[in-house]
């Protein structure tokens, strides 16, 4: 099991490959909290939230990723795995970030099309 202090080390490494165009009013950076949350849409307590992009007027732009989440969902693999998988949620934040200074919705629209195609497959 991968420790928190050991995702806080995976975390800085793979930020540092990012461009620094990518943290353009990233205000309030990446954040790891300690905690799991589950999606509101769960059906069974089943779909995680690994990661989150949050714009506010009050706290600004920021991204949340949840070791909690990476722990269940994730803590089986390998190092090596768990950073891909690390990696791969990061980018996912950060396309929401950018999208979202350049008044985009394409990933928000694709993260609606597959919790309804969970839900569709809960029901079946």
């Amino acid at each position: 099991m991968i420790s928190i202090e050991e995702m806080e080390i995976m975390l800085d490494e793979i930020a540092n490959e990012f461009p620094m165009e990518f943290y353009k009013d990233l205000n309030g950076g990446i954040i790891i909290l300690p905690e799991f949350k589950m999606h509101s849409k769960s059906v069974n307590n089943d779909l995680f939230i690994l990661g989150e992009y949050h714009f506010n007027m009050s706290l600004g732009r920021y991204i949340i990723i949840y070791y909690g989440s990476f722990s269940r969902v994730h803590g089986f693999l390998s190092k090596g795995k768990f950073k891909e998988k690390l990696k791969s949620v990061l980018k996912h934040e950060f396309r929401h970030h950018i999208e979202s200074l350049a008044g985009e919705r394409g990933l928000e629209i694709e993260d609606e099309k597959s919790i309804a195609k969970y839900l569709k497959n809960k029901k079946l």
